[in-house]
């Protein structure tokens, strides 16, 4: 991608107020100084200071509340962003403060499996649905959601957490189906689900004293990463399910 190109684009990052969000917004901020930035919050504004590299970048980031899981509020969300070249979908559940992900079928939760499913589905069938006419004009539509590897049915050796698993391999169909429509109306876009590595925020904690620590990225490891291989993207790796570091992972 040219450097013209990025001086002109305008991002949305939808949950840009959680972990790995945050640092995307960080990240596109110093690496690509000129382009306009629109990130989303659910509850309240996040005090966002940049870092101190990224003093001298021209961007302000545009900060805009949204319920991802309601259709009205995505809705207005689009019309206020107006046009766009990229949406990196952030936002993502794997477990709420009463409730941890299943370890045995007899765990399941009605409300925690719709829950789980409105967050790490429906955001992202919302945010192509009412964006889709944004896109128009771009010349480099990316539309990227974060996903897991735990979401892909042949990497699946251990079982358990139902409700996530199943979450990250419905949002791996809406995507690959997603990038059908879009080689149909937007050749030369790109749509792809990428896997962040386990990265040390709230949504891992409880788990993470089993991660080894080279295994365990910081928030800004695996945004940079990330950011790196969308940067690369082209039309022709549409639909495909990426690792942080670029490689293909199984479905």
């Amino acid at each position: 991608m040219t450097h013209l190109i990025e001086a002109s684009m305008k991002i949305l990052v939808a949950g840009g107020s959680g972990g790995i969000g945050r640092a995307f917004v960080e990240e596109i901020v110093h690496e690509m100084p000129k382009a306009e930035v629109h990130a989303t919050f659910f509850r309240s504004a996040p005090d966002f200071k940049s870092s101190p590299e990224n003093n001298n970048s021209e961007n302000s980031v545009r900060w805009h509340r949204s319920d991802l899981t309601d259709a009205d509020s995505v809705e207005q969300l689009a019309n206020s962003v107006g046009p766009i070249d990229w949406i990196i979908n952030a936002s993502g559940m794997l477990h709420t403060p009463t409730q941890m992900p299943e370890k045995s079928i007899t765990q399941i939760d009605s409300d925690f499996f719709h829950k789980t499913m409105a967050v790490n589905v429906l955001s992202t069938l919302f945010l192509a649905r009412y964006f889709l006419k944004n896109f128009k004009g771009s010349e480099c539509p990316r539309f990227v959601a974060l996903s897991a590897r735990v979401g892909s049915i042949e990497d699946n050796k251990v079982g358990g957490w139902y409700s996530y698993r199943a979450s990250k391999s419905a949002l791996n169909m809406v995507l690959k189906t997603l990038s059908h429509e879009w080689r149909r109306k937007k050749p030369d876009g790109c749509i792809v689900a990428i896997h962040p590595g386990t990265v040390d925020t709230q949504l891992t904690e409880p788990f993470k004293k089993n991660v080894p620590p080279e295994k365990l990225f910081s928030s800004k490891h695996s945004a940079q990463r990330m950011l790196e291989v969308i940067r690369r993207l082209s039309s022709e790796q549409t639909g495909q399910f990426l690792a942080y570091d670029g490689s293909l992972i199984p479905w």
